[in-house]
């Protein structure tokens, strides 16, 4: 977030564009060290990545144990991708849908009047970074899907990689095996179309 690095006491800004994608493998978890709360705020999505299709799975094992390489070719530059960022801020978003961001995010916190369920099996809600990030990520998709500005469906479509590395859930979640999605999906159908308005 600082967008510069220290090494031995001396600072080095880091070039624009500059994003961070981290993985973790959600089996083997030795030798590997959770990040806490604050660092994974920073995170714009949390992407779950499932097994591939038997299709996919097919072309991955033809691909890697063949001798053919494949070509990459550039398909657009730094420059291309700040142009794509400013974009993206530009695209406007009513003021009640940032008001129903704003109410989503606010309402995993089980302290914020939340539903009896997030009360029930949430230790800890999303912080205003959340409401930020669905935004942003709305209007992302909106550009994406050929639309000028953010609909519902933009933020309903962004809502668990947003929240869901964001939402830390307590013992009676794990003991009733409810996800953090799970607890996203009934928190979007408990807040109606309208909360915003």
């Amino acid at each position: 977030q600082e967008r510069q690095v220290t090494v031995a006491g001396t600072r080095h800004p880091l070039p624009d564009p500059f994003f961070v994608l981290a993985t973790q493998n959600p089996i083997e978890q030795e030798g590997t060290y959770p990040l806490p709360e604050a660092q994974q705020d920073r995170f714009l999505f949390s992407i779950r990545v499932d097994y591939p299709s038997e299709v996919d799975e097919c072309r991955i094992i033809e691909a890697t144990t063949s001798p053919t390489s494949t070509i990459i070719e550039r398909v657009l530059g730094g420059p291309e991708l700040i142009t794509m960022q400013r974009l993206v801020l530009q695209v406007p978003a009513a003021d009640y849908m940032i008001r129903y961001a704003a109410r989503l995010a606010r309402l995993t916190r089980p302290a914020e009047g939340a539903p009896d369920f997030i009360a029930k099996y949430v230790s800890w809600g999303a912080g205003p970074r959340a409401g930020q990030s669905l935004i942003l990520a709305s209007k992302a998709r909106a550009l994406l899907h050929g639309r000028p500005y953010v609909a519902l469906e933009d933020i309903k479509a962004v809502a668990a990689p947003v929240l869901r590395h964001r939402i830390i859930t307590n013992y009676n979640a794990e003991a009733d095996s409810v996800s953090i999605d799970d607890l996203i999906l009934q928190l979007q159908a408990a807040l109606p179309r309208d909360a915003a308005a």
